[in-house]
């Protein structure tokens, strides 16, 4: 019988891959999930590279767009093509946590921002939007439900 497998984001299991080059390591998610194969996931750092200009989700034309803070690229069709690859990479899993608040990864507590820079709501990063799609919102946590729980 094969391991149940989850989906982790890559810097909460303490790999260096956020746009600063540094971690968000937490323990209580690698610790909950120890009886499953983990499949760590950052769709950034392969396409930008790490350190690398960080990003947002930026309101534009009605349409949600990851657009790079400084130089203002749209990064949208690589990093979806980046996240719909590892989709198809990975076709079965039984869970999903992912980084809160991150362009890619955060499930709503993602700053959706207008073309100025301006916060406008919390949404969802890019990947948590495909993954939802693709995997079905039940299976979606963040770090955040494990960081609460550990408080109680």
């Amino acid at each position: 019988m094969s391991r149940k497998k989850i989906i982790i984001s890559a810097c909460l299991l303490g790999e260096a891959c956020r746009y600063d080059g540094k971690t968000k390591e937490v323990n209580a998610v690698a610790e909950a999930f120890r009886e499953y194969e983990i499949i760590p996931f950052c769709p950034e750092a392969p396409l930008f590279g790490t350190p690398r200009e960080r990003i947002s989700v930026v309101g534009v034309h009605g349409q949600e767009r990851i657009i790079t803070e400084e130089t203002k690229r749209d990064v949208t069709s690589a990093l979806r093509q980046e996240i719909e690859s590892f989709c198809q990479k990975n076709p079965q899993v039984d869970a999903i946590v992912l980084k809160s608040k991150s362009p890619s990864c955060g499930y709503g507590t993602t700053p959706v921002l207008n073309e100025k820079g301006e916060f406008i709501h919390l949404g969802n990063g890019l990947a948590a939007n495909i993954f939802e799609d693709f995997y079905g919102k039940n299976s979606i946590k963040s770090e955040l439900d494990f960081i609460n729980s550990a408080l109680l």
